[in-house]
């Protein structure tokens, strides 16, 4: 059952990544207005660009991981056999008028 639980907090594709990366996005934004309004100047603004960049390292992250474990699972499946053969690929040229007299 724990084991079902803790299935659900695994990023599994780019889509649910995407989603996560946007919502740091939106944490970071607020967090920075924050800064911006308790540290006017440049200070501020500074710790703004430090929260917004911190969202662009882990998306990066984020997206590499997933990336590289859908490669690691792709390489651990073995190929699948072949069950019959490829079909014979036919001529793509017209016929012409001496073969159909």
């Amino acid at each position: 059952m724990l084991r079902k639980i803790a299935r659900l907090f695994v990023i599994k594709t780019n889509w649910e990544a995407y989603m996560i990366i946007y919502a740091l996005a939106l944490g970071a934004v607020e967090r920075g207005s924050v800064y911006l309004s308790r540290f006017p100047g440049f200070g501020g603004k500074l710790l703004f660009l430090a929260c917004t960049g911190a969202v662009f390292m882990a998306g990066a992250k984020i997206l590499d991981a997933i990336k590289y474990e859908k490669a690691q699972r792709l390489a651990a499946e073995p190929p699948e056999p072949a069950t019959r053969p490829a079909p014979a690929l036919q001529s793509a040229q017209p016929e012409t008028a001496d073969k159909a007299a």
